[in-house]
């Protein structure tokens, strides 16, 4: 209880403690010390309070001084004990003498000229530190002792208030006569008693503090009820309230009490955990060591593997070398023979005899010469190792290497990981190009992960799907609609189920496609050029080209420019699904619609019906405009970027691809990513 009964300023028992409008305590010396006068320290009173401050007026002065020193506003409190101490001012500003800043709160406190002597006693402190600092240091003497030193006083007298020793009570104070009436108490008791008895009233002298103000909070004498500061104020008997008062905090330390010992068991409690976590620190450390000797030993053993197959490697090529060269030491050896007998042979001065040998001799040299095998002159195997030890997966495993989060222990129970946490979203790893994204994240930190589910939203803020269900941690999207912003989100799970998603992340695709040639969706008998943005139709045959993207929203535009067109054909334009007829002119089967035109006129085709002609033809360098508009559902084509008829279709629903049809040698350029024209006539 020490801590309670220190001034918060000299750090000593409290001496004369006064108690502050904060309810923090200091000694009377110290807040003298630390009062200050302030350069101008300023409190708003209210309206009616600075009028009748400004004219003087005593009516009401007590009940302004009672707000004063209760009021806590921003800027502090005032305390004073004369209502002269408030000099008014037109503005309803008030100056103060002196200031003091509660050292624990830092709350301002505004005096008078009397300053800190206007705090009210704080007797409560005062009567617990004499009991418990100076009554623990000094012995209480008898005041009848005539000899030095005095002894130790006993009992005291409550009538004659004299403190005896046990020969002065025999001699001085006999228990017979009229003294027998008298009430001897023990000594230390009897002094906090007389102690108890100094409950005077400051301002009314000798009046007993009989009464207590519930409004302003102090006790109070039978004058003070008379004065008008407290004539509409609620009061209570002394007693009363003291009871009342120390009932409520007996009540409140009882359950304080509780609060106490259920935190001194808690701190036992702690203090026995943390034995058992350097215990199970050190198996936990026994179980990691072991755990990384494993993988280092599997480490060496697979060294030993990989070291072992480098040296099986290396006999081979020497033994595929020694073989070469017992091969090509027995070659050299024929070759040898030959070239010393052919020597011999040009030697022979016989004409007749040499000639009978020449023509075999230049046969077997000649073929000799042309069978002289590669392996003869270069070797079977290279001295060189062409491998390289991939170690990067291993290395970011070890990198990746951590703990994971197991459910809480319980008893009989084998633990098992915990459900993982949130994955991480790497938004510079994301991104999104044409219609297709790639969303890329992080594993939950320390988490056992057996798997991941992606979800994205359908691009225009409804409900999320999976889109994707695996081990890796980045996955690319195909086939989403143009000029939609997706948000996608990631969970992963294990064998105690699924962690809670990661942040969203949007992105944003194309808002006009580009797309090439698709060679694997086309028809064969097509060329393309390496860019894929040109096609050539060499047969006699129609033969389709798909785009490589398909549409199912927006409006999207495209044109062809005509390279090659020499002979009497017919290309066609348009769309079609994924799995129309590649082997037939566009437009033939109810896969595709299309126009097909000449160099006259055009019509427009679809299931093999064809209608709409429509005069105007092409030629080498003309230009041919497809505008899909799926937000109408309808299919327009141009020509040299001039409307070609009306609207050729309409009702179109579902997933479309940009394809053509040629043949007999027609060249098209495709150009993607062109904005959509807007001169459309509406038939």
């Amino acid at each position: 209880m020490e801590d309670e009964l220190r001034c918060a300023f000299c750090k000593q028992l409290y001496s004369n403690p006064v108690l502050l409008p904060c309810y923090h305590a200091l000694c009377l010396n110290c807040a003298i010390q630390i009062q200050t006068p302030p350069t101008q320290q300023v409190s708003q009173a209210t309206s009616d309070n600075a009028e009748s401050v400004a004219s003087g007026s005593s009516g009401d002065y007590q009940e302004s001084d009672k707000l004063s020193i209760l009021s806590e506003t921003d800027s502090g409190v005032v305390c004073t004990s004369r209502p002269n101490s408030y000099i008014g001012s037109p503005n309803g500003v008030i100056y103060s003498a002196l200031s003091l800043i509660c050292p624990l709160c830092s709350k301002v406190v505004y005096f008078d000229e009397n300053g800190a002597y206007n705090l009210p006693r704080y007797r409560v402190m005062k009567n617990i530190v004499d009991k418990y600092g100076e009554l623990r240091n000094f012995h209480l003497k008898c005041q009848m002792c005539e000899s030095e030193p005095h002894n130790d006083a006993t009992i005291m007298c409550e009538q004659c208030e004299i403190l005896y020793c046990d020969s002065c009570r025999e001699s001085c104070h006999p228990l017979r006569g009229p003294l027998a009436k008298h009430v001897l108490t023990e000594s230390q008791r009897a002094f906090l008693m007389s102690k108890a008895k100094d409950g005077k009233c400051i301002e009314h002298g000798d009046e007993m503090l009989t009464m207590y103000c519930l409004v302003c909070k102090i006790s109070v004498c039978a004058v003070c009820l008379m004065d008008t500061r407290h004539a509409a104020h609620d009061v209570q008997s002394l007693g009363m309230m003291c009871k009342a008062q120390k009932t409520e905090l007996s009540h409140n330390l009882q359950q304080l009490s509780e609060r106490a010992k259920s935190t001194t068991e808690f701190i036992q409690r702690l203090k026995g955990m943390s034995d058992k976590v350097n215990e199970n620190c050190e198996d936990f450390e026994a179980i990691v060591t072991a755990q990384c000797d494993a993988l280092i030993e599997a480490i060496h053993l697979r060294r030993a593997q990989l070291l072992e197959c480098i040296r099986q490697d290396k006999e081979i090529r020497i033994r595929a070398l020694k073989e070469q060269v017992t091969t090509c030491t027995s070659r050299l050896q024929q070759t040898t023979a030959l070239l010393q007998f052919c020597i011999e042979a040009l030697k022979e001065t016989d004409s007749s005899a040499f000639l009978q040998v020449s023509s075999m001799l230049i046969g077997r040299v000649s073929n000799t010469d042309q069978s002289w095998h590669k392996e003869w002159t270069a070797p079977r195997v290279s001295p060189h190792f062409d491998l390289t030890l991939d170690d990067k997966s291993v290395l970011r495993a070890i990198e990746q290497l951590n703990f994971i989060q197991m459910k809480p222990y319980v008893d009989g129970e084998e633990r098992v990981p915990a459900a993982p946490g949130a994955p991480t979203m790497m938004p510079e790893e994301c991104s999104a190009e044409n219609n297709s994204v790639t969303v890329a994240w992080r594993p939950p930190a320390h988490s056992h992960v057996e798997g991941y589910v992606l979800e994205l939203d359908d691009g225009n803020g409804g409900d999320f799907r999976e889109v994707y269900c695996g081990v890796e941690t980045i996955c690319t999207v195909d086939g989403l609609h143009f000029n939609s912003m997706y948000n996608a989100r990631v969970k992963a799970f294990n064998n105690s189920g699924e962690g809670e998603y990661s942040e969203l992340i949007g992105l944003q695709t194309a808002e006009v496609a580009w797309f090439t040639f698709d060679p694997i969706l086309s028809g064969s008998g097509l060329q393309y050029s390496q860019e894929a943005m040109n096609v050539t139709g060499e047969g006699w045959e129609h033969m389709v080209a798909l785009g490589s993207v398909g549409f199912s929203r927006g409006v999207h535009y495209w044109e062809f420019t005509i390279e090659k067109f020499n002979a009497d054909t017919d290309p066609a334009f348009g769309i079609a699904r994924i799995d129309v007829a590649r082997d037939k002119m566009l437009g033939k089967d109810d896969k595709g619609w299309a126009m097909y035109i000449d160099r006259q006129r055009s019509w427009f085709q679809h299931a093999g019906a064809h209608e709409q002609r429509v005069e105007g033809g092409i030629s080498a360098g003309s230009s041919i405009g497809v505008l899909l508009d799926l937000d109408q559902h309808t299919l327009s084509f141009f020509v040299n970027e001039e409307p070609q008829g009306n609207i050729a279709f309409r009702d179109l629903y579902g997933v479309f691809y940009p394809a053509i049809s040629l043949n007999r040698g027609v060249s098209v350029t495709l150009h993607s990513a062109l904005d959509a024209p807007s001169d459309v006539e509406e038939t």
